[in-house]
């Protein structure tokens, strides 16, 4: 889901309609407010698995784009809501300081629609493994320190009499946390488990 930011709706519908043609889904807010209010509402937030990407105006009334970006920081969304700036009024101190802040990307307008769209394709790829990488660490979080020791075992390539040995526990309890870890990780085998942390 593309989310445009932009103060002008000319911009805005302009934008909807250059994502749209690229088969981008996107939605549209006339304030940085709106759009925290939206991403605020739901009480868990829910991500597009096809990825988010946010162009954001910076200079607007009220809450500026630089401070809807740095209120995404403190919440660490600006991985899974890559930011493309756009500005009329860009200078080369503020773009190099949001990138080096963690934007991906800054355009003045006018801008190239085809780069600025490429862009977007691009952040929705980065905000996709941004997901598939938090969803792991997620199912890793569950795993417990027992569990987390099989589980190096495993992928140092140990069979289970080898870690029963090296945990001082019987085989049959390493089999039990082998189903555990393999359960809670989505995988059916050692190699699936390795492809998914490497």
């Amino acid at each position: 889901m593309l989310h445009i930011v932009d103060d002008e709706e000319v911009i805005r519908d302009s934008l909807t309609w250059l994502a749209n043609s690229r088969e981008i889904a996107a939605a549209a807010y006339d304030s940085a407010e709106a759009f925290l209010a939206a991403i605020n509402s739901a009480s868990t937030l829910t991500l597009d698995p096809r990825g988010e990407c946010l162009l954001l105006d910076v200079r607007m009334p009220s809450m500026s784009g630089v401070a809807l970006f740095d209120a995404l920081a403190l919440r660490d969304l600006t991985r899974r809501f890559p930011v493309i700036f756009l500005t009329g009024h860009g200078d080369v101190p503020m773009a190099v300081d949001t990138l080096k802040r963690g934007a991906f990307d800054f355009f003045e307008k006018p801008f190239n629609d085809n780069k600025l769209m490429d862009r977007v394709e691009e952040a929705l790829a980065a905000s996709r493994q941004a997901g598939v990488s938090a969803a792991i660490q997620a199912r890793l979080a569950t795993l417990s320190a027992r569990e987390q020791e099989v589980l190096d075992l495993i992928l140092a390539g140990n069979m289970n009499k080898v870690i029963a040995d090296k945990l001082g526990i019987s085989m049959r309890t390493v089999e039990v946390h082998r189903a555990h870890i393999f359960d809670k990780m989505q995988v059916k085998t050692a190699v699936e488990l390795a492809r998914l942390l490497k």
